[in-house]
């Protein structure tokens, strides 16, 4: 049985052409027309991936997103209205993966959805040199793809861990916000710098004592980000 998908937009016109190309591809599809019923459906039977509309009825999609990450990391792709960059900030900031513009392209909508979840299903290879990573009070699993600080379990979006793995296998290796694009979205990504840079912050919110004077996340100014590195303290 193919992935499943829920896709949210109270656009019948939409909803129609987008179930029907990602059925093409052998997606299970159901849909919902406003927020409450996209909640309701997937605390009941959650799914794979999340196609969600911002404008809905009942409770926008900022809403429903952040509802689901109060329980859920399951990968959310928003669908804003084109030329809005404050929903799509913020549809990263309450913890999105990825955004789609409208109008858009059915054909991108497929291609975007197997890409986010291909990394989210990706299984990491077992072998001894992957093992738990402690930095300080940060543990991360790259096998069970799980965090925590100081004991506390972190609750990480895909892309959010993805970022945190890549920056904390390559300590002290500061990479551009267009090497982080590449690397962690996995694809010829339309999107600007500030994806990386929502990201990053909430990244820091979560691991951070002080996300004013962060230990992991270091800033290479004029370059991007790269993590602390711990083998010089080793």
């Amino acid at each position: 049985m193919g992935k499943r998908i829920l896709l949210v937009d109270d656009d019948q016109a939409i909803v129609k052409g987008v179930r029907y190309m990602l059925e093409q591809e052998g997606f299970t599809t159901d849909t919902a027309e406003d927020g409450e019923e996209a909640l309701e459906k997937f605390r009941a039977d959650p799914c794979d991936l999340i196609l969600l509309d911002v404008m809905l009825p009942k409770m926008d999609g900022m809403t429903v997103c952040q509802r689901i990450r109060e329980f859920s990391s399951v990968p959310i792709i928003m669908l804003t209205a084109k030329g809005d960059d404050m929903d799509r900030i913020l549809g990263l900031e309450y913890g999105a993966d990825d955004y789609i513009p409208k109008p858009f392209n059915q054909l991108e909508v497929v291609t975007r959805v197997k890409a986010v979840l291909r990394r989210a299903s990706a299984a990491p290879v077992v072998n001894e040199e992957r093992r738990v990573i402690t930095v300080h009070e940060l543990e991360v699993n790259p096998i069970k793809r799980t965090v925590s600080v100081a004991g506390r379990d972190i609750r990480l979006t895909a892309k959010e861990f993805d970022l945190l793995l890549l920056l904390i296998e390559n300590p002290g290796k500061p990479f551009t916000r267009k090497d982080m694009l590449q690397r962690v979205w996995n694809y010829a990504y339309d999107g600007d710098d500030r994806t990386v840079d929502v990201h990053i912050r909430r990244l820091r919110e979560k691991i951070e004592r002080d996300t004013n004077n962060p230990v992991y996340i270091k800033t290479k100014w004029g370059v991007g980000y790269y993590f602390w590195d711990y083998r010089d303290n080793a």
